[in-house]
This record gives structure tokens, C-alpha cells and sequence, in this order.
């Protein structure tokens, strides 16, 4: 099973989101010299508790930073953008860096109704739902692939050529896991936003179209998990997020509070600080019970590959949680890469 990373890049109340940037570089440093496989940068907008609006200008950056790591999108939010646009960015960032570039892609606006409006260039009508025809155009051009007569067949000459990311579909309902199935594509599901898609996994495998991008399915889960020193230690660093999520669903974004905060305003909300809110699935504790948590979800949703997924309000702890997965995971350089970062922490 391959250990990836998906960064939200966190911003921690009291820091700034200039400092929260220069920490996704800093844990994209810790994780390549660990050994997780892949690192994907997340497109969220509107500020509040992330700083990761552009995974597109994130991911050069990193690669750079990095020697070894497969470095992406966890996703592009495709509606928001011309699919040639798209294609052009991840071809040239593909082209600086051979062999070790992911484009991720989803459908959801990864913001509220009016900053999604915000981001389009057309206001003067609702954005048309024309993801599939999205999709399939994006394709066509990293794969130069559109018909002879088409009249956009000329631009698939794209900047980055030969070399081209390799395209995921990222998803947490049925509908994401039929196209990537039909489109023969890689598939990344979100447990951590709908922790009951063993099913939707399931019916991915088994619609899955071979064909000339993918021999057989390439299946991922993106996973919540925190690993501490002891359980009480990851379930008060998860406190911090539980708040943000809280809020966020009164429509306020704030900075990632510490936990000692977080546990009061819980407390003030009539919830238990120490237990997960929403049902929202959280695996914690000591590295052996995450290793185990992670191994079963895995399990559960037939993937070769799991990506963790944290925000935590101390960027020391969320590194030390990586550190201890990769350890309990025995991942190839996780102890010569936890003493190498020690010294960027």
C-alpha cells in the first residue's frame, strides 16, 4: 500500500497565510524524504482556515523544493476554468519536471455560492453544469486526441510536449466514480468528506473501462488522520479542526484555533471536544492504531493507495504525525528523513 499526502495548507490563527504557503513547502520536504509516494496541493478559495487557492502555482514550487515525490492537484476544480487553459499549465509543469506530475481534477466549486460566482469571468448568468464535456475536451487536448476535423485539434500541441501529467478524477459520490470508470481513469474518492463510499469504490472496479490511458483501475482513498505519541495527544490536536468544520458550516471561516481554544468553544456548543463531529470519519491515536485505521480503510475500499489529509493548528505536531505514519509504516527513508527535517521544524 502507498502512503501519500493531500495539503490543505493550513493556516493557524495567530500566523498568516504567507507562512502557511511556506509550511506546505516545508512538509512537502519532510514527506519526500520519508518516502510518501505522491503530494497533492488542495484549491480551496475564500480564505478562513486554508491558504491553498491555486494548486497550479503550488505545485511548481514544490517539485522544485523535492527530488523524488510525484507532486499535483488534489484538485483543479475544473468548472472554474478553460479546459486549454488547464491543460497548457500542466503540460509546461509537466515539461520542467518529467515523470512526476498529477492533475488531479474535480467537479465541486470548493467554496460557497458567491465566491464561486466571484471566480467566473461571465457573471451575467449561472455557470453551465458541463463537466463531462469539460473533461472529455481537457483529455483531447493532453492526449491530442480530437478528431481531424475539429477545429481545436491544432492547439493539443501544448507547450510541455511530449511529456503530460498523468489525470485523475477526484470525487466523493457515485456519479465521479461512473466517469472515471467509463473514462478508463485513475480514481481518488474522499472519505474524509463522505466516509460511506466503500460501495461507490466498489462500483468503480467494477465498470472500470480498460483502455489506453489505464490497463486496469488505479484506485485511492483520501483519508483524515493524526498520529500523536498517545490517543489523548491526537484527539486534542483534532479538536482544532473539529471547530473549523463547526463554523464552516454557520458559514464562518476562521483560522485553525489552537486546541485548547478549540475545546472550549466545543464544550460551549454542548459537543464532546474529544469526539468527531458531523460523521465525519477521523482515524487517531498512536501510530500502530493509525497504521491499523489506515490499513482497513484501504481494505474497505479495495485501494493500492492511501492519501492523508490533516489540519492541525501547530505545523511542528502535523510534521511529527507524518513523521510517525511513515514509521509505523516502515517507509523507506523515514528515519533519515525525520532527522534531516528536524532541523526545519
Amino acid at each position: 500500500m502507498r502512503l501519500s499526502v493531500l495539503d490543505q495548507s493550513p493556516v493557524a490563527e495567530g500566523s498568516t497565510s504567507a507562512q502557511a504557503l511556506r509550511n506546505t513547502i516545508d512538509l512537502a520536504q519532510l514527506a519526500d524524504g520519508l518516502g510518501y509516494h505522491r503530494y497533492w496541493v488542495a484549491e480551496h478559495h475564500g480564505g478562513g482556515a486554508v491558504a491553498g487557492a491555486s494548486p497550479e502555482a503550488l505545485i511548481g514550487p514544490i517539485a522544485a523544493a523535492t527530488e523524488r515525490l510525484r507532486v499535483g492537484s488534489g484538485g483543479v476544480m475544473l468548472p472554474h476554468y478553460s479546459p486549454l487553459k488547464v491543460a497548457e499549465t500542466f503540460s509546461i509543469l509537466a515539461g520542467l519536471f518529467p515523470g512526476r506530475i498529477d492533475l488531479g481534477l474535480g467537479r465541486a466549486s470548493g467554496t460557497d455560492p458567491l465566491t464561486a460566482h466571484a471566480l467566473q469571468r461571465d457573471r451575467s448568468r449561472v455557470a453551465p453544469d458541463d463537466f463531462p464535456q469539460q473533461l472529455a475536451e481537457l483529455l483531447a487536448y493532453l492526449e491530442d486526441t480530437f478528431p481531424d476535423e475539429h477545429p481545436f485539434g491544432r492547439l493539443a500541441a501544448l507547450p510541455g510536449s511530449p511529456e503530460r501529467p498523468e489525470p485523475w478524477l477526484l470525487g466523493s459520490s457515485m456519479q465521479s466514480a461512473l466517469w472515471a470508470a467509463e473514462l478508463g481513469m485513475g480514481y481518488a474518492f474522499a472519505d474524509f468528506i463522505n466516509a460511506g463510499g466503500a460501495h461507490i469504490a466498489e462500483t468503480y472496479r467494477d465498470r472500470f473501462a480498460a483502455g489506453e490511458r489505464l490497463g486496469a483501475p488505479r484506485q485511492a482513498v483520501a483519508a483524515w488522520a493524526i498520529a500523536a505519541d498517545s490517543e489523548a495527544e491526537a484527539q486534542r490536536l483534532a479538536s482544532s479542526s473539529r471547530m473549523v468544520f463547526r463554523l464552516m458550516r454557520q458559514g464562518r471561516l476562521v483560522p485553525v484555533p489552537a486546541p485548547e481554544k478549540a475545546m472550549r468553544f466545543l464544550a460551549s456548543e454542548g459537543l464532546d471536544p474529544l469526539a468527531p463531529t458531523g460523521g465525519r470519519r477521523e482515524i487517531l491515536g498512536t501510530p500502530e492504531t493509525v497504521r491499523a485505521g489506515l490499513e482497513t480503510l484501504a481494505d474497505e475500499y479495495g485501494a493500492e493507495e492511501v492519501i492523508v489529509v490533516s489540519i492541525m493548528h501547530d505545523h511542528a505536531a502535523r510534521r511529527r504525525s507524518y513523521e510517525l505514519i511513515a514509521e509505523a509504516f516502515g517507509l523507506e527513508g523515514a528515519a533519515a528523513g525525520a532527522a534531516v527535517g528536524a532541523g526545519r521544524a
